[in-house]
């Protein structure tokens, strides 16, 4: 991989992060809200007739937590492989991973083909 691709790559593993964290912050925010309003007295969510319960609701958020966290552990490990010269090579086989799969799943470990077969 070329300097010009890795500072691609570099930026594009920088921008995501700074998503996923974004999105977690707003999530804790939500399950701040979500407990005050578990918490409160007149809280009857459970007969509710108009969408989700509360817990139901606290279920997903921490759900996409969750998910948020795995996605954090691949960005650091990408950008890990980045800085050690080994970002874009399929763990694998060895082979290059392509740079349009990598634009569109820059935590890739593997080429499609090796991907398709796990």
């Amino acid at each position: 991989m070329d300097d010009r691709h890795r500072e691609e790559f570099r930026r594009i593993l920088e921008a995501r992060l700074e998503d996923v964290l974004a999105a977690r912050r707003r999530r804790s925010e939500d399950l701040t809200e979500l407990a005050d309003a578990r918490s409160a007295a007149t809280a009857d969510d459970e007969h509710d007739p108009e969408g989700a319960t509360l817990s139901d609701e606290w279920s997903r958020i921490v759900g996409l937590d969750a998910e948020a966290e795995r996605e954090l552990r691949a960005i650091d490990d990408a950008q890990k492989r980045l800085a050690e010269g080994r970002f874009g090579t399929c763990e694998a086989c060895g082979s290059p991973i392509p740079v349009a799969r990598l634009r569109i799943r820059p935590t890739a470990t593997m080429c499609v083909n090796c991907a398709s077969r796990s």
